[in-house]
């Protein structure tokens, strides 16, 4: 009865017009426990509660922020009731009640959950770029969304030490600015666009420094634009358009305000339509970024067609132009040739399906080009002597940052790319540093202004459907430990509200969709502890700006190195950035309320064969994606290259084979991707044939070569040493690399950070910034094959997987040859997982030997043929018994060669050295060879016919018995000379006869 009497004055502490302020006695328990449930998936500072009220409404119980930084689901929310109610008071005990953190119950939090009126769904309209030759539509992808995406900062200009510097420091052989480049140009755009999306980004894409204009006004160098008119007359617009009248430009210059633009009436007969062409003088053959321009008037056409004329055919474009014009519009890379071609061009018509639109041209951009945008300090008066002075402020002169535009930040692209000073010049140019990460957002709006976005507002007319910032985090932890993924957005702005009336709350759930499936995925196929760090609900400019739903993604720290040991691996960045697609998918397809279907993966076991003397059999196999059920490949799309032109735009084969015609003396490649209704993968690897009219032989390339890595690294902890040894491997990108700014300098770990400059451990050298490193381009077999072709072989090539799961016979062919490149067993970030990408896996090792014991010639190259099976830390007894009784060879060294000389004296050529180079160091074309491997015969009648010029070390072994073998330390393929290349091959082939 005691207990009975006392409750009342212990639970109720004040009453505020009708409104209970309750002390609960087991707030603590109730602290705790909320505290431990948030920490099974999410470290969180501790969960406090700050009030208890009840009223007619019911109890709610007010946890501060901690709590709202948790992944909620049902689960999790029933939990968290079911194990509070037996804490709470028992006169209390059945009544209902709600736990409330960030101003919301906790199962508003729950996606799945939210109310369809909450749902951001921008009505559909014409997509602003439709890929016309693409032959599919990703009916259940990103058909017609459009994206706003963009990779953390980039080079400013100073005004504290007038001069242009990163934003971040320069760690473990990145900085960010360019680091998470490395994630969303090769990896998270191709997706997006894959599944049909448009993305739009506000820094260069292309990579290139070399940059053609052509223009109505005018063009760079021999470049030129003409018309060609019929029924319809070109004619100047009657407002301002682009022309590219300096080299460099100042604050607030526009360049789409310095020219004009052309216009015309549209019409349906094809056969009167007007035209004009765009023919670019190009530096220097190779792949470029095509971007258009135009003006959108409030007639504009809905489907200007577009041709890019290329070295691989033609692709169609059809472009809204109701929206974008006054920009720069992307609409995809192509294959160049050098100089001015009537087959490398831009060409537009004013055939429409409306006639009577308008239809405007401006100009054509291809190429990145060198940064334009030229700044200087402004100089302020700072006493009242300086405001009345008559003597001149110092003239400082403009200086452009001199490194290629995709090194620098959002603000220069925005201003280059024709956005206002508003968008791109919040301080007034006070502040780059600020003006950068403030016009991102800011240029969301302005690209959305006008649409159903932002109706009330001036700008592009481009329903962006949502938009995320890609960062990486500051900060690091002792020892191996992880620092993780963090995500950020923001509602507690203009009363929980977008600008078209939508709650901001779905911001939250684009970011709940993007981190699960990170996490997931990062968990389940690289580090079983990777960190979920929290959901944050704050006031970041790039979070708060946009009036679309938005994220900021913080995917790691860069300044940690066991999180840079998984950041600097391509296959990391790859899963990554399917990840952050998927997630974006998931959420606009619950926004839309519509199914979805994820793009497939990759095709396996790919290879080729001559049915006849006139075609070839291309066969692939498909690979499922176990955490995805949807993503099961539907059809497949083959591209067909021709000897050194570009790829076409593909065609769509039903099965996994496909049959084709082909021309004798011709070199033809294929790639496959596999597709559905969620879109396509990425490509197979490139294989290559060619059939020879007096052929010697057909020769069977394997392309034992498909690591891509991060460098070498190692950890010594009790020398608190640690670091990534690119000298000893630089590791493989995936085609190439841009974000690599040079060699590691500090292994300290002890070494403290002071500022960007002198960041401590992880600090690194800076004269690679700017420059591209080339990776595996999945292309050897074109190499390889162009000089066996020379030599009069045929060829064809397979992959590896086709050959060891028996898709492929190699014991019909003269001679087999192998490439293996940089591949190496290599393990990433701390190693959970086994190590891929042995150079000679068993069941590859089986159809070898069995292809050499039954009389077969076979040549093996690659850097690390001997201590990858010495020196991997497990030795196997079966691998070495294969490298010294089936190829004849056994290692002598590793890093066996700095000079990359190579003297050979081939069979029968007494004394007649030859010197081959081949390349061993960081550059854009050919992959470097830091280590390659010393190797020595195992058999008598095997011999040393290659040696390292520096120290006579055995670089190549020719086995002359029952068959042949002959193995080299170092890859073909990095032969510098093509000439050299071409005569290695020959002479290698002869020695096979």
């Amino acid at each position: 009865m005691r207990k009975l009497l006392f409750l009342p004055v212990v639970f109720l502490s004040i009453q505020f017009a009708g409104a209970l302020n309750l002390v609960l006695p087991n707030k603590a328990k109730i602290e705790s426990y909320l505290t431990q449930a948030a920490r099974k998936t999410v470290y969180v500072p501790d969960i406090k509660l700050d009030s208890v009220i009840q009223d007619s409404a019911g109890l709610r119980l007010y946890a501060n922020i901690n709590l709202s930084y948790i992944r909620f689901d049902n689960q999790t929310v029933n939990d968290i009731y079911r194990n509070v109610r037996p804490l709470l008071p028992p006169y209390l005990a059945n009544s209902p009640f709600k736990i409330i953190t960030d101003t919301q119950p906790i199962e508003f939090f729950v996606t799945s959950e939210r109310a369809p009126s909450d749902f951001f769904a921008n009505p559909k309209v014409t997509p602003i770029v439709e890929n016309l030759s693409r032959p599919f539509i990703p009916s259940k992808g990103l058909f017609n969304a459009h994206l706003a995406l963009w990779q953390s900062h980039g080079m400013y200009y100073s005004q504290a030490s007038q001069r242009w510097e990163f934003q971040r420091a320069k760690l473990f052989q990145t900085v960010e600015d360019l680091f998470t480049q490395s994630f969303v140009l090769p990896f998270l755009t191709p997706m997006l666009e894959n599944a049909g999306a448009y993305v739009f980004i506000p820094r260069e894409r292309d990579i290139r420094s070399e940059e053609v204009i052509v223009d109505n006004d005018e063009s760079s160098n021999k470049s030129e634009y003409i018309e060609q008119n019929k029924v319809q007359i070109w004619k100047n617009g009657v407002d301002s358009g682009f022309a590219n009248k300096q080299s460099l430009y100042l604050d607030k210059e526009n360049p789409f305000r310095m020219g004009t633009y052309r216009e015309i009436e549209t019409t349906d007969d094809n056969l009167s339509a007007s035209s004009c062409e765009w023919i670019p003088d190009v530096p220097e053959k190779g792949k470029y970024a095509v971007y258009i321009s135009y003006k959108s008037l409030p007639n504009s056409t809905k489907d200007a067609i577009y041709t890019v004329y290329h070295l691989g055919g033609q692709t169609k474009f059809s472009v809204n132009q109701q929206m974008g014009g006054g920009t720069w519009i992307f609409l995809g890379s192509f294959l160049f040739d050098k100089g001015k071609n009537s087959h490398c061009k831009v060409a537009l018509t004013n055939f429409s399906s409306e006639k009577g639109k308008i239809l405007t041209s401006d100009a054509l951009k291809i190429g990145g080009g060198m940064g334009n945008i030229s700044r200087k300090p402004m100089i302020k008066p700072t006493t009242l002597a300086d405001t009345i002075s008559t003597t001149p402020a110092p003239v400082v002169a403009a200086q452009a940052s001199h490194f290629p535009r995709f090194v620098e930040g959002a603000r220069y692209w925005l201003q280059w790319a024709g956005a206002p000073d508003s968008v791109y010049s919040r301080t007034k140019g006070a502040d780059d540093y600020s003006d950068d990460f403030q016009s991102r957002g800011f240029w969301v709006n302005y690209l959305a202004g006008g649409s159903s976005v932002l109706p009330n507002s001036k700008g592009l007319n481009v329903p962006i459907d949502l938009a995320m910032a890609f960062h990486s985090d500051a900060g690091s932890v002792p020892g191996d430990s992880i620092v993780g993924t963090l995500g950020i957005c923001m509602t507690q702005f203009n009363n929980q509200r977008f600008e078209n009336g939508q709650t901001r709350w779905v911001s939250r759930d684009l970011a709940e969709y993007i981190l699960n499936e990170v996490v997931a995925d990062v968990r389940t196929k690289f580090d079983p502890k990777w960190t979920r760090r929290q959901l944050w609900n704050r006031s970041y400019s790039e979070a708060r700006v946009p009036n679309v739903p938005t994220m900021l993604l913080e995917l790691l720290s860069h300044q940690n190195f066991a999180d840079m040991r998984y950041g600097l691996d391509p296959n990391f960045r790859f899963t990554v950035s399917r990840s952050i697609y998927k997630g974006m998918l998931k959420f606009l397809a619950q926004q839309h309320q519509t199914d979805y279907v994820v793009q497939p993966l990759p095709v396996t076991a790919f290879y080729t064969k001559f049915c006849s003397k006139d075609s070839v059999r291309l066969s692939w196999k498909p690979v499922n994606d176990p955490s995805e059920p949807t993503a099961r490949p539907t059809k497949y799309i083959v591209y067909t290259r021709k000897d050194n032109g570009g790829f076409d735009n593909g065609q769509i084969v039903n099965i996994n084979t496909l049959s084709l015609k082909i021309e004798k003396d011709q070199i033809y490649s294929f790639k496959v991707t596999a597709v559905n209704d969620g879109g396509e993968s990425f490509p197979s690897e490139t294989l290559s044939v060619c059939k020879k009219s007096n052929e010697k032989g057909i020769v069977l390339i394997i392309n034992g070569f498909d690591r891509i890595s991060a460098p070498d690294s190692y950890d010594i902890a009790q020398e608190n040493n640690a670091g990534f040894a690119d000298y000893v491997d630089h590791g493989v990108p995936y085609i190439n690399e841009y974000n690599y700014v040079g060699p590691q300098t500090e292994f300290n770990r002890k070494a403290p950070f002071r500022n960007n400059e002198s960041p401590g451990f992880g600090a690194s050298a800076s004269n690679f910034i700017g420059k591209i490193i080339a990776g595996n381009t999945f292309d050897y077999p074109y190499l390889h094959g162009k000089s066996i072709a020379l030599a009069g072989y045929s060829f064809v090539s397979s992959s590896r997987d086709a050959v060891a799961n028996g898709s492929v016979s190699i014991n019909k062919f003269a001679v087999v040859d192998i490439i293996l490149g940089k591949q190496k067993q290599t393990k990433s970030g701390r190693g959970f997982f086994h190590a891929k990408y042995k150079t000679f896996p068993s069941d590859f090792q089986k159809k070898i030997a069995d292809y050499c014991t039954k009389g077969g010639n076979i040549l093996v190259s690659g850097a690390y043929i001997g201590s990858d099976l010495w020196k991997n830390g497990m030795p196997q007894t079966a691998d070495i018994r294969f490298a010294t009784k089936i190829l004849k060879y056994k290692l002598e060294k590793g890093r066996a060669s700095n000079k990359g000389e190579v003297e050979t004296v081939f069979p029968g050529d007494t004394n007649q050295k030859q010197l081959f180079t081949f390349n061993q160091q960081l550059n854009d074309t050919i992959l470097a060879i830091e280590s390659p491997d010393a190797i020595s015969p195992t058999d008598m009648r095997a011999i040393t016919f290659m040696k390292y010029s520096e120290n006579g070390l055995g670089a190549g072994v020719f086995y002359n018995g029952s068959y042949k073998s002959c193995v080299l330390g170092f890859p073909i393929e990095a032969v510098s000379e093509e000439v050299k290349r071409n005569e290695l091959m020959r002479r290698l082939l002869e020695m096979m006869r």
